[in-house]
């Protein structure tokens, strides 16, 4: 486990990456209060920006897996680490939707315009654990342009990690590991 990075500075890189979740939805958020967006303008931004946290998180996906694979990580630690990151995408992916919700109040189906922040965030993060689940109760839909094209941002992000790094890490771990010469 030569490469592994300890515990600590996994959970500090983690919980700066939480940080910088909440910064950016703060910082869309305030780009909007500013109003110097139209409501279309704002949309592609939140789209940019949940493309680029699509690309960071599929990226970040494979370096856990090439990293478990190389050191030989334990399957219970391979779990966490996907876990934490699985926590991180459906935060980033709610806060993504709150803030398509806020620039265009009809982006998404049984979202109250008389919610407070508080629960539409909640609502919205349920909608993301759903996706990302593949639950989808269909309670909550989207049905702009942009907020379909952040949900399949998210249920593809969802695919595949779910999918090619969770269950079958085991098969993929054998494959990818270096066959070393038999000695005699």
């Amino acid at each position: 486990m030569k490469n592994e990075p300890g515990i600590a500075r996994q959970v500090i890189r983690q919980g700066g990456e939480v940080v910088v979740i909440v910064l950016v939805a703060a910082g869309l958020q305030a780009l909007w209060g500013a109003h110097w967006l139209s409501a279309r303008t704002f949309c592609l931004v939140v789209l940019a920006a949940a493309f680029a946290k699509t690309v960071f998180f599929f990226v970040e996906n494979l370096q856990h897996i090439l990293m478990a694979t190389q050191d030989d990580m334990p399957y219970h630690r391979v779990l966490g680490l996907m876990g934490v990151n699985m926590a991180q995408i459906t935060l980033a992916f709610a806060l993504d939707y709150w803030c398509l919700e806020t620039a265009e109040p009809a982006s998404f189906s049984s979202i109250d315009a008389a919610w407070n922040q508080g629960e539409q965030l909640f609502e919205f993060f349920f909608f993301s654990v759903l996706n990302f689940s593949f639950f989808g109760f269909g309670d909550v839909t989207p049905l702009t342009i942009p907020a379909k094209l952040v949900t399949m941002m998210e249920v593809l992000l969802a695919f595949f990690t779910v999918i090619f790094l969770l269950s079958d890490f085991v098969s993929l771990k054998d494959s990818l590991r270096v066959k070393k010469p038999p000695t005699e």
